[in-house]
């Protein structure tokens, strides 16, 4: 895959994205994110992906937000159309049908706490800094910020730090809820690769089934919600991996799922 502003490379089961623009702190431009949806869409079918861990170039940034200067001077249908374009790109890595981890090296502001948030699992450096400044440019969170953070915190704690506009420690985030753990910075990608690998060795299609009931699950009424977990759960029986794993923990050995 060639892209002029990300990196992929990949290790058997697990990939790793990396959004490659340090002079720009990582900045999400319209290249950035019409890549990304390309990049989602060049991945989604690959059963060999198990893993995505998407992360940025350089020790300041994860991604620094939105490239403002590509802004300035948007009418307000360009305005919307960008900040469509943003969430088409991040609802695709919401939607990969396997798990993304977040490794968030540095400042993950604006766009970048809204891509975090878009994944599923989020570890931080100890130095990693999250906010949503965007009110202090007369604007507001418009790839997905206003909807996601809520979800994952709480309105009144997401209320106060998109009001804010302030930033806030991977340790206070951490403590919000949305952030799963921080580490120091130089064992940030060596921790996400061990939980990756974890990841890695479970049944593919029972953790593509988990994050759909999951995601899914949490926008309906609980007993709706049931009833998709117990039909995921039956639909599973189908696999060629349930029959593997249970077949492994009778005979006491490590299963070896394939993915089908």
């Amino acid at each position: 895959m060639n892209f002029e502003t990300l990196i992929y490379h990949q290790e058997g089961h697990i990939g790793t994205l990396t959004i490659n623009r340090p002079q720009a702190l990582n900045a999400l431009n319209e290249t950035v994110l019409k890549e990304l949806t390309s990049f989602t869409e060049q991945i989604q079918s690959d059963r060999n992906i198990r893993v995505l861990i998407i992360t940025g170039s350089g020790e300041k940034a994860f991604v620094a937000g939105a490239d403002i200067k590509a802004m300035q001077g948007m009418s307000p249908k360009e305005a919307e159309d960008f900040s469509m374009v943003a969430q088409t790109a991040f609802n695709a890595v919401e939607n990969l049908p396997f798990a993304v981890i977040a490794a968030v090296n540095g400042f993950a502001l604006g766009g970048g706490c809204e891509l975090a948030l878009s994944c599923d699992i989020i570890l931080a450096s100890g130095k990693a800094k999250f906010g949503l400044p965007e009110v202090t440019l007369g604007l507001l969170p418009c790839f997905g910020g206003t909807q996601r953070l809520p979800r994952a915190i709480g309105l009144y704690k997401a209320r106060e730090m998109v009001f804010s506009g302030d930033f806030y420690s991977a340790e206070a985030c951490k403590d919000f809820g949305f952030v799963n753990h921080v580490f120091a910075p130089e064992e940030l990608l060596n921790e996400a690769l061990k939980l990756a690998k974890t990841i890695a060795l479970r049944g593919p299609v029972a953790v593509a089934k988990a994050k759909q009931s999951l995601n899914t699950g949490s926008e309906l009424h609980i007993s709706e919600g049931l009833k998709q977990e117990a039909a995921l759960f039956g639909a599973l029986f189908t696999t060629q991996d349930h029959s593997e794993g249970i077949g492994a923990f009778i005979e006491k050995r490590t299963p070896d799922f394939q993915g089908n």
